[in-house]
């Protein structure tokens, strides 16, 4: 949870300052989007690392990193010496270590947990994350207003260092030494193998770029236009809109976490999820107030975890564990192409506006929910 809200603080922070600075909605795309770039080209090293190497020392060099860069951000912020492009520097040299660490975490649930219980655990898992959804970007927008986005990054680089004493008190179950026996490159060209010898674990690969592409670059990169723009509202309604998500997440965590066992047609409820979501951030775009706005985000938040959930314990359940690090780096590449939906938010924004732009995503997210519905029944059928 430490590790979620440093994270959820610092997008807020960023966004808003950036949009402080330039009140340019591309800028604010641009630097959304480079958040997960780095995910494109670490991500299959560090799931080649986790399958290789100590999986609890790749997460704490990674938080050593992040530490030391938030609180460097900070000193830069509040010495009132920051620019653009340091906040871009800074988005890009944080992006690598979140990658490793994003990839390893993937990898250390199913092997503590047993398969039977993974859509609970998975559930469950997620509603540590999902409440820093929650309290994150709330407490973000109001250290924004009672001591300025300095402030918000040195307590980020306090989260961080929570996380480092925790990871030290971690214990890591042994891993297979199987990977170490072949070199890095047929490491992961045995995971790529894997991957597209197998229709359903390609699917779902494939599927999870729709959402990742068409709604949570939208929704995330955009809300401080629809907060200052759109709504005419303070700082304190962009932590709240950044919120709302996080609500409906912990929302549909408790409930899957309740109802795991009884959930078979686990293809179905993705597939679902993925359609709801569209119709949600469709109506979050044509939102008249702030009420209507938050409840839209608490369906978008609540369908998205109904998707990935499912998505993710599919994975993991066929997945073998001697392969798990590599093929779940390739399945998070998928936040890797971020970018595309961010630039693109956000080139659309400065010519038709938040409104219209954020409704056409949602449609199209629709069109492609029902498309893959229609015309791939291996994903449509898969029981558990």
């Amino acid at each position: 949870m430490f590790m979620s809200a440093g994270q959820w603080i610092q997008q807020v922070t960023l966004g808003w300052l950036l949009y402080d600075m330039t009140g340019s909605s591309v800028l604010l795309g641009a630097l959304n989007g480079l958040r997960s770039l780095p995910f494109l080209v670490s991500s299959p090293v560090a799931g080649v690392a986790a399958d290789r190497m100590d999986r609890r020392k790749l997460i704490l060099g990674s938080q050593a990193i992040l530490l030391v860069t938030a609180f460097g951000m900070g000193a830069l912020v509040v010495s009132g010496l920051v620019q653009v492009w340091h906040l871009f520097v800074f988005t890009l040299l944080t992006g690598l270590p979140w990658a490793f660490t994003t990839t390893v975490r993937q990898t250390l649930v199913p092997t503590v947990v047993p398969k039977q219980d993974l859509m609970n655990a998975v559930a469950l898992s997620s509603t540590g994350f999902n409440l820093t959804k929650v309290l994150g970007p709330a407490l973000a927008g109001l250290l924004i207003a009672w001591f300025g986005a300095g402030g918000n990054f040195f307590v980020q680089a306090g989260a961080y260092a929570g996380v480092l004493a925790m990871i030290f008190l971690m214990r890591v179950p042994p891993m297979s030494d199987q990977a170490r026996q072949s070199s890095v490159a047929a490491n992961l060209k045995e995971g790529l193998g894997y991957i597209w010898s197998n229709p359903v674990v390609r699917g779902l690969i494939a599927i999870t770029m729709i959402p990742n592409v068409l709604a949570m670059p939208v929704y995330q990169s955009l809300m401080p236009v629809f907060q200052k723009d759109v709504l005419g509202l303070g700082p304190e309604a962009l932590g709240l809109l950044l919120a709302a998500p996080g609500l409906g997440a912990v929302l549909s965590t408790l409930l899957l976490a309740t109802i795991a066992h009884h959930v078979h047609r686990k293809g179905l409820v993705l597939l679902g999820g993925l359609l709801l979501q569209g119709v949600c951030v469709v109506l979050f775009s044509q939102a008249p107030s702030l009420h209507l706005a938050l409840l839209a985000l608490v369906g978008v938040g609540s369908s998205q975890l109904l998707f990935s959930a499912n998505t993710n314990t599919l994975l993991q359940l066929t997945v073998p564990d001697a392969l798990r690090g590599r093929v779940m780096s390739i399945y998070l590449l998928d936040n890797g192409l971020s970018p595309a939906g961010a630039m693109v938010a956000g080139v659309l924004t400065h010519f038709l506006g938040a409104p219209t732009s954020v409704a056409l995503m949602g449609g199209v997210m629709i069109t492609l929910a029902l498309l893959v519905a229609w015309r791939s029944p291996r994903i449509r059928e898969i029981e558990t």
